[in-house]
């Protein structure tokens, strides 16, 4: 925020800088669960116009970011045990999809070793927000090596609630940082390796131990109210 009360944007083009920034502020907990985001409260507050505030706002609510009330009103959701369960049965499907697809051709995506070698200097420095971003770039660098145009789309509605949930119960806080790096390493050995078989069974203990962390931190929080099921249209 600027000293004139405003969020200053980056020099790429408005719209997605404006989504960005958002995108951050609620993964990151600054716009907390059930709090309520409006056209006029985002043109507001990084001075665009309401048409670029809703574009945004859609945006983010077709990615799971936001959800619409009955009222229309868009607010950050806090999913519950079987929301998350759901969530990861939906994205274990697309995942061990990718990974049976990359082994049997024996390809590694050189997106996925870049984002591992993020995700390890993340680990190192303890650098929570940093580790988050390089895990969902790791995980969608390997959908998008199949180079399938509607697998990645499936894929990119799912991982924006995987990062809404992995930043609001903050869940790789509750592992030593390394563990999930090794398990990002044992996943892409197994690729290299063209074993279809072994990629899945990796990704799959993988992503049971992701899933598990989270519902531990929900239980210990005590649980989450479930948001209502009803969208209406953006």
């Amino acid at each position: 925020m600027d000293s004139q009360g405003s969020f200053p944007l980056g020099p790429s083009s408005l719209t997605e800088a404006l989504y960005e920034s958002v995108r951050k502020r609620i993964v990151n907990g600054e716009i907390a669960p059930g709090e309520k985001l409006t056209e006029v409260r985002i043109a507001g507050e990084y001075n665009v116009a309401r048409p670029t505030a809703k574009a945004c706002l859609e945006r983010l609510t077709a990615l799971g970011l936001l959800r619409r009330s009955v009222h229309k009103t868009a607010v950050v959701p806090k999913l519950g045990e079987d929301e998350i369960r759901d969530l990861y049965f939906s994205r274990e499907t697309v995942e061990r999809a990718a990974v049976a697809a990359l082994a049997r051709r024996g390809v590694v995506p050189p997106a996925a070793v870049r984002a591992q070698a993020a995700m390890k200097a993340a680990a190192t420095d303890m650098a929570f927000e940093s580790q988050v971003e390089a895990d969902i770039a790791f995980h969608s660098a390997l959908v998008a090596g199949v180079g399938s145009r509607r697998l990645s789309r499936m894929h990119e509605v799912i991982l924006g609630e995987v990062h809404l949930t992995m930043g609001q119960f903050q869940a790789h806080r509750t592992t030593h940082p390394m563990n999930v790096a090794r398990e990002h390493d044992d996943i892409l050995k197994a690729i290299e390796a063209a074993d279809p078989e072994a990629a899945q069974q990796r990704l799959t203990h993988h992503l049971d131990q992701a899933q598990d962390r989270l519902i531990g931190q929900l239980r210990r929080e005590g649980g989450a109210v479930e948001e209502p099921s009803e969208e209406a249209p953006a």
